[in-house]
């Protein structure tokens, strides 16, 4: 991953994932989501040697870099708000404004994907231990099975998902 070959492999691969997370958050700037997706780049090349793949695939890692590439900028751009007249401010109607959920669709959808290949007894204890965030104890006595084979199947599941391909 730390050669040019290999970032040329991640731009091809996730280039246009990153470009619509950071175009969507940024509220349409094509420009500066192309600016959001270069920055990534850059801080993946000058940090890909902190990457480590028994915490997560590539993509996971740099959708995290974007996240904090994109905070950054959102931070910045508080700072530095762009002039509005009090015209546009009065003529703005806000009232449809909702919050932005693509962020928490895009990964759900990754969730999703990475659930469906777990064999249905760890996908089970993963959902209801780590996503519903329920007992251990809880858990064992609505499957009908111990404790332990509940933490054995939770602690398989993550370890086979660590070890995913970054195209799984």
């Amino acid at each position: 991953m730390c050669t040019d070959e290999g970032l040329s492999a991640l731009l091809a691969a996730d280039q246009g994932l990153l470009h619509w997370r950071a175009a969507r958050r940024l509220g349409g700037d094509m420009g500066l989501a192309e600016h959001a997706v270069q920055e990534t780049l850059l801080r993946a090349w000058r940090s890909c040697a902190t990457y480590d793949p028994d915490k997560g695939s590539v993509r996971t890692w740099l959708l995290s870099i974007e996240r904090n590439v994109l905070t950054d900028i959102a931070r910045m751009r508080a700072v530095r708000p762009a002039e509005t007249s009090w015209d546009e401010l009065v003529d703005a109607d806000t009232r449809w404004a909702g919050p932005d959920f693509t962020d928490a669709l895009t990964d759900g959808l990754l969730v999703a994907e990475l659930l469906a290949v777990l064999p249905p007894a760890q996908r089970d204890a993963v959902v209801q231990v780590i996503l519903c965030d329920r007992a251990y104890q809880d858990v064992a006595a609505d499957l009908g099975v111990p404790v332990g084979t509940v933490k054995t199947r939770v602690h398989y599941a993550l370890r086979s998902l660590r070890r995913l391909p970054l195209g799984a």
